[in-house]
């Protein structure tokens, strides 16, 4: 069986591409995977690059999963609302390049990197949880108010609003649209760039900007564990 993750270091950045069937969803062994990568990369002291496989980042939470059971689509929210947390909060600058679609929680990781490039194309981004069934959890409220634009949030949380790569730069997933085949080129060159900062000061810093926003994901975290989806 194929590492659900993939794990590469080099120079001081890590690639970790993601790699669980043709939407990579994130299930409970993924999160888990997801989670001793960035182990790794902080072990590593490395500059962290997320990437998935051509034409998809991720489409969010498995399904199969979701569906299974209440107490199991309540676990995985909590699991993967805890990642985005502990992405926001990450010791080193974390860089998403996302080379396509990126849906639900795939659209989520977008928010919660510190730096985003997107690949040129017919792709879809954004966070579709009214379009099928599901009421957006708390956690998902609260890193989407604090990263998108104001007419965007209002437009994707509540109406289920799907953007293209261009338009979700505008909306706020992502910092800057490239050819599909510059993608990974950008991202190494963006890490490269990086190096220049001095990571104590970036941690700190980091922490107290989002001071407020990680204190609101603790609670709606804790929130979420109660409340149906």
């Amino acid at each position: 069986m194929s590492e659900l993750i993939h794990y590469s270091c080099t120079d001081g950045i890590a690639t970790l591409t993601l790699n669980n069937g043709k939407v990579n969803a994130l299930s409970p062994d993924m999160i888990d995977a997801f989670n001793k990568r960035l182990d790794q990369a902080e072990q590593d002291r490395a500059i962290v690059i997320i990437t998935g496989q051509p034409g998809i980042l991720s489409g969010g939470y498995d399904l199969k999963v979701m569906t299974s059971s209440v107490d199991n689509a309540f676990h995985l929210v909590a699991l993967g609302s805890t990642l985005t947390r502990r992405m926001l909060a990450h010791p080193y600058p974390i860089i998403v390049a996302c080379p396509g679609h990126a849906i639900a929680k795939g659209a989520f990781l977008l928010l919660a990197a510190d730096y985003r490039i997107g690949a040129e194309g017919a792709f879809n981004i954004g966070l579709n949880e009214v379009l099928i069934g599901m009421t957006m959890h708390y956690a998902g409220i609260a890193l989407a108010k604090d990263r998108l634009t104001k007419p965007a949030f209002q437009r994707s949380v509540i109406n289920g609003e799907i953007f293209n790569p261009t338009d979700a730069v505008n909306a706020g997933f992502l910092d800057r649209v490239v050819p599909a085949e510059q993608l990974m080129e950008t991202a190494l060159t963006t890490a490269e760039e990086m190096k220049k900062i001095n990571m104590r000061a970036h941690h700190n810093t980091k922490l107290k900007v989002r001071k407020e926003l990680l204190e609101r994901l603790d609670a709606a975290i804790e929130l979420d564990k109660t409340i149906p989806l």
